[in-house]
């Protein structure tokens, strides 16, 4: 059985970008993520325990974040997923990476990616 968390527009610093100065400073994403779990066991229990901690989740993210730095939105969408594959226990993660206002004219670039457990 397959269930799904999600985490949806949380906005993270980090230092991103191609050029060595577009990661000198911190810089705002935004991502959006689905984790798949079995949650059949915490919707009995009703503990934390059961189930992934989003809390947990978010933060563990904005510390990694905030410890690296990436040149591609892939490579910083990929290092995400396998964090919350291995550290969480995920069974599938879904990531949508969004770099917001980075051309004239342009909402947001970014990439999704979708790992699951091997």
């Amino acid at each position: 059985m397959m269930d799904t968390i999600f985490l949806e527009q949380v906005a993270v610093q980090t230092k991103l970008g191609v050029p060595d100065w577009e990661r000198l400073a911190l810089q705002t994403i935004i991502l959006d993520i689905e984790i798949g779990y079995d949650l059949s066991k915490s919707c009995q229990s009703d503990a934390i325990g059961d189930t992934v901690d989003y809390g947990e989740v978010v933060n563990r993210i904005r510390t990694t974040l905030n410890e690296n730095s990436f040149k591609l939105v892939e490579a910083l969408a990929e290092h995400i997923c396998q964090l919350i594959l291995k550290e969480f226990k995920a069974q599938r993660v879904k990531i949508k990476v969004a770099k917001p206002s980075v051309l004239p004219k342009l909402k947001a670039l970014g990439v999704i990616i979708e790992r699951n457990k091997k």
